[in-house]
């Protein structure tokens, strides 16, 4: 990888950063606005309770937060103290909004993580095996289990996980964070779907590369089927790949709304819903800033990958 083809993606992707950042605080302000109910008696009732909170109590929350401001005002001092790296303090909790996203962030990064590394151990294994055989059981195996997963929303998955595995087994806790054993069920419900695509994508990447030329000079020239498999097979089907995984593993951050949610998981989904339910539009913009940046580095290193994984721009660059 060259200095300036690295420079390229970062210089690229640091832009749409910006844009992103800028794009992502302005419509987040612009829904908490539009939400019905008085956004000043929500932030309230998060503050004291629903029970202790009346009239009285809202309009001094409203001129304490400045809530009667022009809504230009609001969005400028947002964004102000967003060029100044400062994202405020939550309007129920008072906690800074930077402590408070960080300890979700590590949460959903840690479900995240988990989810992909097993639809990836999983989904490319099984698509290796499937590939070496095509139209065989396996193979044909692999295309139901890619029907049978995608044909069942995620939210429903892990209903049936917490049923089998938690109400009717008791292997697994049904809620829970901050230890291994409550991460495994919605680690499991984003891996299913996700663990059968990378096998469908894999099973076909590694069949159009093992019918390529050099895969059968290799063979011609007598090299071993394992090292035809890691040395050429694995490395050009991973160009295909990688990018797909990607692709997914945004899908993935997006879905982890829905499963945090679900499972009571502390994360960036589980901030998210709590943050517009009560109107908390400091969290809510931080945490939907985050999770676009999130999805802007993921494919920083999807791109990063990928020239490290393909020599074939690196030689177009120094040929011209």
């Amino acid at each position: 990888m060259t200095p300036a083809a690295l420079g390229s993606v970062l210089a690229r992707r640091g832009a749409q950063a910006v844009g992103v950042a800028l794009l992502v605080s302005v419509l987040c302000f612009l829904v908490v606005r539009r939400l019905p109910g008085d956004a000043a008696y929500r932030i309230a009732a998060g503050r004291y309770g629903y029970d202790l909170v009346d009239e009285e109590t809202a309009e001094a929350v409203r001129a304490e937060l400045g809530l009667d401001r022009p809504a230009w005002q609001q969005l400028g001092s947002w964004l102000v103290d967003l060029v100044q790296l400062d994202l405020g303090r939550s309007l129920v909790t008072s906690r800074p909004v930077a402590q408070e996203v960080g300890h979700y962030l590590l949460g959903t990064v840690q479900l995240a993580g988990a989810a992909l590394a097993l639809a990836v151990v999983v989904g490319a294994c099984a698509g290796t095996l499937a590939a070496r055989r095509p139209g065989g059981a396996l193979d044909r195996l692999t295309t139901a289990w890619v029907a049978g997963v995608r044909a069942v929303p995620p939210f429903l998955l892990g209903l049936l996980l917490v049923v089998v595995l938690s109400a009717q087994l008791g292997l697994l806790p049904a809620v829970g964070h901050g230890d291994a054993a409550g991460l495994v069920l919605p680690a499991l419900t984003l891996a299913a779907g996700l663990s059968a695509l990378v096998a469908r994508v894999t099973r076909d990447a590694v069949v159009e590369v093992r019918r390529s030329g050099y895969v059968r000079f290799a063979h011609t020239k007598g090299l071993p089927e394992r090292w035809v498999v890691l040395r050429h097979v694995v490395r050009n089907a991973a160009v295909a790949v990688v990018p797909y995984v990607g692709v997914q593993a945004v899908v993935l951050v997006e879905g982890v709304v829905v499963v945090e949610s679900l499972f009571g998981w502390q994360g960036l989904g589980h901030a998210l819903v709590h943050a517009v339910f009560w109107r908390d539009v400091p969290v809510l913009q931080a945490t939907g800033l985050v999770l676009a940046l999130l999805i802007v580095a993921i494919n920083t290193a999807v791109d990063l990958v990928v020239l490290r994984l393909d020599p074939r721009p690196r030689r177009l660059e120094a040929a011209a």
